[in-house]
């Protein structure tokens, strides 16, 4: 099957289309996956072929700050790190309307991504029950806890942090999936993580899903450090595939 990818700009938000060519202008099942932090959407796109090639429209957008808007990296610790996720929120919805208005969408969505767009991930399950199947890699649905690990690493190495920095975080409070797995309402969600990650720790995710048993979240592991490799990228398409046409 050959797979068209092809560079569009969704009002100001530069991204790759990945979709099979044959079914270009027919509608199918989308998918929107977010790249890390300080990566770019071309780094995630053998992951948007893998998923392509099982008749899924791939999108794979630059977070605010990523790619091709690509900005300094503020001084103050977290700063354009948030920002970038939430700029992901702020422009899901458009992205979505953008091409359901171009008749190009089934009823069908899916969200992923990798370390920050995996937390991206979690945070939109949190208000889009549109949403019907979400893959978190390398990600945390415990972003209330990654702002304290944050906020405790500044403070030891003397960096400067804003004393309201809570206050400026607050939004996070309504999009941390921790707080509210109730939010997930019976959807497929798959967790992957590796054990000796040193970004982002195994056990926020591990804490979650103890604390949270429910058939629809599926963990999965390895005694891997911060990086996705192909057999992991399988399992993601596997997983998008069963639950998006099964």
């Amino acid at each position: 099957m050959k797979i068209a990818v092809r560079r569009r700009m969704v009002g100001n938000i530069p991204l790759l289309e990945v979709v099979p060519e044959e079914y270009v202008h027919t509608p199918l099942p989308l998918v929107i996956y977010y790249h890390g932090w300080q990566t770019a959407k071309e780094l995630v796109l053998t992951q948007g072929r893998k998923l392509a090639k099982q008749k899924m429209r791939v999108l794979l957008p630059d977070a605010p700050n990523h790619g091709e808007r690509r900005q300094a990296v503020s001084k103050i610790p977290s700063l354009t790190f948030f920002d970038s996720i939430q700029g992901n929120l702020f422009e899901f919805g458009y992205i979505v309307d953008y091409f359901k208005k171009l008749d190009l969408v089934t009823a069908q969505i899916g969200v992923g991504g990798v370390s920050m767009g995996g937390m991206t991930t979690c945070m939109l399950l949190t208000q889009h029950p549109e949403i019907n199947v979400a893959a978190c890699v390398m990600g945390s649905p415990a972003p209330l806890t990654y702002r304290a690990r944050i906020e405790e690493h500044a403070s030891q190495l003397g960096f400067y942090l804003p004393k309201d920095y809570r206050k400026l975080l607050a939004w996070i409070e309504e999009y941390d999936l921790s707080q509210q797995p109730e939010s997930l309402a019976g959807r497929p969600l798959l967790f992957w993580h590796g054990r000796e990650d040193e970004k982002i720790p195994y056990e926020d995710v591990a804490t979650f899903v103890s604390g949270n048993p429910q058939e629809n979240v599926i963990f999965e592991s390895a005694d891997e450090r911060h990086m996705v490799k192909g057999q992991t990228m399988d399992q993601i398409t596997d997983f998008f595939h069963e639950n998006l046409f099964g």
